[in-house]
């Protein structure tokens, strides 16, 4: 067992193994320490909201209800991947549960699932699974038709990845309510043993702060300056028509139609005033094109 991350080092672990996080206010000290305690922690649990909805089943997480006060976990994994961090401390979301459960967890000594619990809360010989894990919640309604996303899953990993990292666990700390309490059913629609195969594996790499990203847009590519002379031979070209359009952009445009592929007097005067715009005066402000004011004008490259 180990003694619980500070805010800034839960945030940190999280972050490090690419998960998105959002912190919701005052998650920092919103816990339940005031009524027992909080830590040593031996492992992470899983559970399913039975709501739905990313910001009430936040919320509702955080504040708690009427019959059990907030927080109800440490974090929200919502559908899209996201993890709401809404707590910090001991929070209302293991309740009591069997204590072979909690002695496998700390030995990992189980194979592929800890011993079936005979336990819950009330039980006489029930432990306090509240100072012992970590609660992250997953907002599905938990009939086993409400679908568990890509994105969401790949959260779950990467949660129980992250603190498992951060304590120097194997994968085999992460079990899910159903396997604490014999009175739960969650998270219902997925597999415990199937997800502590996914975050094996990824403890067996290296953390990955982002997954691969797309590749960055390509730096933006302009028409190099074609000569004044090719101006003065009267062109038809879509190169005359892009410098049109990057003139209009700039307030330099004197069109009445246009513009248009066509070099016309409209284009020279157009041109005129974007060289004034740039502050040349006479001559240099004659309407026809010089590498200066081209290179300056960035017109779009044109096949």
């Amino acid at each position: 067992m180990a003694a619980p991350l500070s805010p800034d080092r839960l945030l940190a672990a999280l972050r490090a193994e690419g998960v998105t996080v959002v912190e919701h206010p005052g998650w920092r000290t919103r816990n339940r320490n005031h009524t027992g305690a909080w830590g040593p922690v031996a492992g992470v649990m899983i559970h399913h909201t039975v709501t739905s909805g990313t910001a009430s089943s936040v919320e509702l997480c955080a504040r708690g209800h009427a019959g059990l006060p907030g927080p109800l976990c440490h974090g929200v994994i919502a559908k899209d991947g996201t993890v709401h961090l809404v707590g910090n401390g001991r929070a209302n979301h293991a309740g009591g549960g069997d204590p072979s459960v909690l002695q496998a967890v700390i030995t990992e000594t189980y194979r592929d699932r800890p011993p079936a619990p005979r336990a819950h809360q009330g039980s006489a010989n029930a432990v306090d699974g509240n100072a012992r894990f970590y609660g992250f919640e997953c907002v599905n309604l938990g009939n086993g038709a409400d679908p568990w996303p890509a994105a969401q899953l790949d959260a779950v990993e990467r949660v129980g990845a992250a603190l498992c990292r951060a304590h120097g666990w194997g994968a085999k700390s992460v079990i899910g309510h159903l396997e604490w309490s014999d009175q739960k059913v969650d998270p219902r629609g997925f597999a415990m043993a199937g997800m502590r195969e996914r975050i094996h594996q990824r403890l067996e790499a290296a953390p990955s702060a982002q997954e691969p990203t797309a590749p960055k847009p390509a730096a933006p590519r302009y028409q190099p300056f074609p000569g004044t002379s090719f101006f003065r031979s009267n062109p038809s070209s879509p190169i005359v028509t892009a410098m049109g359009r990057r003139l209009v952009a700039e307030g330099c445009g004197h069109y009445r139609v246009g513009p248009g592929p066509r070099w016309l007097e409209a284009d020279r005067r157009s041109y005129a005033a974007w060289q004034r715009k740039l502050g040349f005066r006479g001559s240099d402000a004659d309407g026809w094109p010089g590498a200066a004011s081209w290179n300056v004008l960035k017109v779009p490259y044109t096949p």
